[in-house]
């Protein structure tokens, strides 16, 4: 019988390479590290556009402007705002269910509550047999696929260019701009948001060039010679 080399003697000692006799029992890859991922910068809104945005919804109806108002105020889901029910909505605060049946309650802003006093008082004025908070032209609950549509209609209406934009990309204007100007730590807006890992919220604080100048030249020594 052809006898095994040595090292294989070792891993088989009765001569059958077949069945392994010693594992190793550790990871030895664990202590690798990693290349990190670079961070992506979310497409949003800038907050000319959002404005433009507002004021194209708002002259064309109620409903449009609430539902807008709520995307770039709550930076809500689209599957959150769709399943709005009236009941949800309170003087202050919206709750929201959202992923993991989860709820999370959002405090409205000045805007969001004149946008929603507007269209509630045109809805109660509406058979309606449902409880949802936005509704279609048939009196049902508006889908997710229409409030998609409105979104669109109204970014093209405003002059925006539509490419990579959509509903999620309004919660990522909202969730930005509570960042940059309502200086929210990342703990607060992970709450809003309703995300599970600190590490999804992290993508919305990105920031952009002016800002990185700006804080370059805080620096006491900027102005050294000047």
């Amino acid at each position: 019988m052809q006898r095994l080399a040595p090292d294989t003697e070792r891993l088989f000692p009765s001569g059958n390479s077949g069945s392994i006799v010693h594992l190793i029992d550790n990871n030895i890859a664990e202590e690798l590290e990693t290349p990190k991922l670079p961070k992506r910068n979310v497409r949003t809104l800038t907050l000319e556009e959002s404005v433009r945005l507002l004021i194209q919804a708002k002259s064309c109806s109620a409903r449009d402007d609430c539902i807008i108002t709520i995307f770039l105020n709550c930076a809500l889901r689209l599957s959150e705002l769709a399943s709005l029910n009236i009941d949800q909505v309170d003087s202050d605060v919206i709750s929201i269910i959202g992923k993991g049946n989860k709820e999370r309650k959002i405090y409205l802003t000045p805007a969001v509550k004149q946008s929603l006093a507007k269209w509630l008082a045109i809805r109660s004025t509406l058979k309606v047999d449902c409880n949802a908070l936005f509704i279609s032209r048939n009196r049902g609950r508006l889908t997710t696929r229409s409030i998609q549509n409105v979104v669109k209609k109204h970014i093209i209406a405003a002059g925006i260019n539509p490419e990579s934009l959509s509903t999620h990309k309004l919660r990522h204007t909202a969730a930005t701009r509570m960042y940059k100007y309502g200086h929210v730590d990342i703990r607060s807006l992970q709450q809003i948001l309703g995300h599970e890992s600190i590490a999804t919220t992290e993508i919305y604080t990105h920031v952009d060039d002016r800002q990185l100048q700006a804080a370059v030249n805080t620096n006491p020594l900027a102005m050294m010679f000047n």
